[in-house]
């Protein structure tokens, strides 16, 4: 057998990983792999730092290659360890934490550094980049604080970092040194409307303003224009732009200009030692963008398994981004100039911009703002250097129309394989088509799973599922995933991922956005959007209580000879003869014909009238009762047994920890009725084991169980596992009741949402990942700051009182005599 050549890979991103896969699936067996990374992560998706900041997404969800791929193929991961020298002549690496290493092949993707302006005060406590997730973790715990922002740098980056800290609650400036946002991607025309969008969002953008100082005594206070304003901040994020990282190569002795200097194979001046990424210089140009890069990496992949083919022979490069939700595309050259013409479309009531640049037939620039999906056919124009002298009238309204087909699926049909789908991941047409046909695949989903297409900031989702259209013909159902309804052709978990990703915070804009069929929506899709709007704008959406179903609107039970069942709330099931004598008291008085007892130890009033409910409640409420949202989607009961306080057997204070738990969380919206159940031992008197959530107490602690079921469906439940202490159990049951929040279906009991998506994939973000199962319970306390309120008391205090009073008090208008 071979022995196996050694590869160190200085670098543990994009760049150097994916030139690993390249490597890998041409070559697995042919080397020893270490990759080192300044960084304690696993690879993760850079260009997706943006929705992390806006708590859209979170760390977990961007990393592309986790510690499980890194086993799986033998590579040793040294994250967190940085190569500080390289010595060519020995081939080997040294590290800060002092170890050597030998190589017999060396990849340099060491990216770029962010440029730091050279003024006074950029070393003051509270300035900071925005490169990489440590970086967004600080601007996260300081924007915790409020105050105000100010971003230097109104490049993509920049925009994104003020839009982010925007949505954290942060008042936001932006500062850029030329007049045009986005200059490199945009022109003065789709820059303006950028800026609008962005001012229309509360941000202040301030261009051509450059900056003099950042002032402060200790930590920053503000920053100090040239023409003498200052623009007051308790954090500054630098954003004016990267530089090669090249510092370790050029004290090797490589090649450097710009970049390392590389050949088309991605070969140094060391023919040992090769580099990709942002740190090449290839042909005279340095990149930054995702497609180059990963031409780069297959070129690179190919050199490493001696498989050298044409190489790496430069770029085209396109740029496809949303920026602030906004869709922008940009690609070749469109500055003015006498020897070329611009084609425009505008439509000021959609907010879409459309410049052709075109010279000698031929376009040679392209701008689109609001409106991208012809991108890649202009772009294929652009760089096949097709005449467009008899489509020239119509070019500007897309292939639909400047040719004779009218099939919307044809200008996809006619993009050669090479032509790029997915910029955030580099995935081309031919891969897709190649996947749909080698592995099956009939779904998005699938697709995404096997080539990443769509995946991260999904504004290629239509371009996808075009080609699926295409691959499958006839057998291609785009609605393989069951529609909301019949108002749309989405499903539910693209209407929850697209009203993230757009930032839709109304019913209507949804609707709108997302071209609801319908103009108001129905009665199963109403309800469902305002779960999901409540979910992921807590601060912002106002619950619209007339898409809920009766019981929610009118917070009570209804029965089948109309009239309402009441349930206060009995926190963990304890009561008290104070209470006892308050429903005694209201039952005589309403003369309530049925009082139960319920299996969730709570006690049912039955058999009121609609228009006694505010007066029931009114009285219960001065008793000190809330309501015990025993027709919600929510958390019901919480059931306990005595435990401790004075059971022999028992092992915690189940009691205790049942009422902590329901007052912790109660009132907060979930997909579908939620019940927990607290026991103080393993003779489980509480029935832990078949509620959506419960808990054991055992002698080490805690044991936590989920997805179980005892209505329609019967299941035992699953182990999440076992925690030590009250507060970890507390900090696990909200974290995992926030997943299921965040990721389920309306409609959706935890147990076949947990069946769904994998019991394991559970209890790895809730038990083996902290930062993640943090980042839950943190969202889910920050919902309560809105959700926590009684609905009792707000229709006690007279809030859709009319929902209430009998139709013949309302009267109606007499006709005209």
């Amino acid at each position: 057998m071979t022995k196996r050549r050694k590869l160190i890979v200085v670098g543990n991103g994009m760049a150097g990983c994916r030139a690993v896969e390249e490597l890998l699936a041409l070559a697995p067996d042919r080397y020893e792999i270490e990759i080192y990374g300044a960084e304690p992560e696993v690879n993760y998706n850079r260009i997706m730092l943006s929705p992390v900041l806006a708590r859209e997404t979170s760390f977990d969800e961007i990393v592309i290659n986790e510690r499980g791929w890194y086993e799986e193929n033998g590579i040793a991961l040294r994250s967190g360890e940085e190569v500080i020298a390289i010595d060519a002549a020995s081939r080997t690496i040294a590290t800060d934490k002092g170890a050597r290493s030998s190589y017999d092949r060396l990849l340099i993707a060491t990216g770029s550094l962010p440029f730091i302006l050279p003024v006074p005060g950029a070393a003051l406590d509270g300035v900071i980049a925005f490169r990489d997730i440590a970086d967004v973790r600080r601007m996260i715990a300081t924007a915790e604080g409020g105050g105000r922002a100010v971003v230097i740098g109104g490049g993509l980056l920049g925009l994104e970092a003020a839009n982010g800290l925007r949505t954290l609650g942060m008042q936001v400036s932006v500062i850029h040194l030329m007049d045009t946002l986005m200059e490199r991607q945009l022109d003065e025309a789709a820059g303006f409307l950028l800026r609008r969008e962005l001012e229309m969002r509360g941000i202040e953008v301030l261009t051509g303003a450059q900056t003099e100082e950042i002032a402060g005594t200790g930590h920053v206070e503000g920053v100090r224009l040239k023409d003498g304003r200052l623009v007051s901040a308790d954090l500054v994020v630098m954003a004016a732009g990267i530089r090669p990282n090249i510092a370790l190569a050029r004290d090797a002795g490589l090649a450097c200009n710009r970049g390392i200097v590389v050949d088309d194979f991605m070969r140094s001046s060391d023919p040992a030692i090769l580099a990709v990424g942002e740190c090449v210089e290839h042909r005279g140009q340095v990149y930054g963008l995702v497609a180059p890069i990963w031409e780069m990496c297959r070129a690179a992949g190919a050199t490493l398994a001696e498989e050298e083919g044409e190489g790496y022979r430069g770029s085209v490069t396109s740029t496809k981004l949303k920026v602030t939700g906004v869709d922008v595309f940009s690609a070749g050259d469109f500055a003015s100039g006498d020897d070329r013409e611009d084609i425009v479309f505008r439509d000021a009531a959609r907010g879409v911009y459309k410049r052709l640049v075109i010279s000698e037939d031929r376009v040679i620039g392209a701008v689109l703002y609001g409106d991208t999906q012809d991108g890649s056919w202009y772009f294929n124009l652009l760089r096949e250097k097709e005449n467009i002298a008899e489509r020239r009238e119509t070019l500007i309204f897309g292939p639909a129309l400047a040719g004779a087909s009218q099939d919307p699926n044809a200008a996809v049909a006619a993009l050669p394989d090479t032509s790029e789908i997915c910029g955030c991941n580099g995935v081309c047409k031919g891969a897709i088509v190649n996947a749909i046909r080698e592995k099956d695949l009939t779904t998005l989903d699938g697709v995404r799973a096997h080539t990443k297409a769509s995946a991260s900031c999904g504004s290629c989702t239509g371009l996808v599922e075009k080609l699926m259209a295409l691959t499958l013909g006839d057998t291609y159902n785009p609605a393989a995933v069951e529609p909301i309804c019949a108002c749309t052709d989405l499903g539910h978990d693209e209407v929850r991922r697209l009203i993230k990703a757009k930032e839709l915070k109304t019913i209507p804009a949804v609707m709108q956005e997302l071209e609801w069929k319908t103009s108001c929506g129905c009665a199963k899709c109403r309800p469902a959007l305002n779960y999901y709007l409540v979910c992921d704008w807590p601060d912002e959406y106002a619950d619209d209580y007339q898409s809920r179903f009766i019981n929610e609107r009118v917070h009570a039970n209804i029965q089948k000879d109309g009239t309402y069942s009441v349930v206060p709330r009995m926190w963990g099931g304890m009561t008290s003869a104070k209470e006892l004598r308050a429903i005694a008291d209201v039952v005589d008085k309403f003369a309530i014909p049925a009082v139960k007892v319920t299996g969730g130890q709570r006690i049912d009033m039955l058999g009121i009238a609609k228009e006694d409910l505010p007066a029931v409640w009114a009285d219960l409420g001065k008793a000190g009762f809330v309501s015990g949202h025993a027709y919600a989607k929510g958390l019901r009961t919480v059931k306990t047994c005595v435990g401790t306080d004075w059971c022999r057997f028992g092992t915690q204070d189940s009691t205790g920890l049942g009422i902590r738990i329901e007052k912790f969380m109660w009132g907060s919206w979930t997909p579908a009725k939620v019940k927990m159940a607290v026991s103080g031992c393993p003779r489980n008197c509480a029935e832990a084991t078949c509620k959506d959530v419960g808990v054991i107490c055992v002698d080490s602690g805690y044991e936590i169980q989920f997805a179980g079921a005892a209505g329609l469906d019967i299941r035992g439940t699953e182990k999440l596992g076992l925690v030590k202490t009250e507060d970890e159990a507390l900090e696990h049951v909200v974290a995992l009741v926030q997943m299921y929040r965040e990721q389920a279906r309306y409609l959706e009991r935890i147990y076949k949402w947990a069946k769904r998506i994998g019991y394991d994939e559970i209890r790895r973000q809730i038990m083996d990942d902290d930062e993640r199962r943090r980042s839950l319970f943190d969202r889910f306390v920050f919902s309560q700051k809105f959700a926590q309120v009684d609905p009792w008391s707000e229709r006690v205090s007279g809030k859709h009182k009319h929902e209430f009073r009998p139709m013949a008090e309302i009267g109606f208008p007499r006709a005209a005599e």
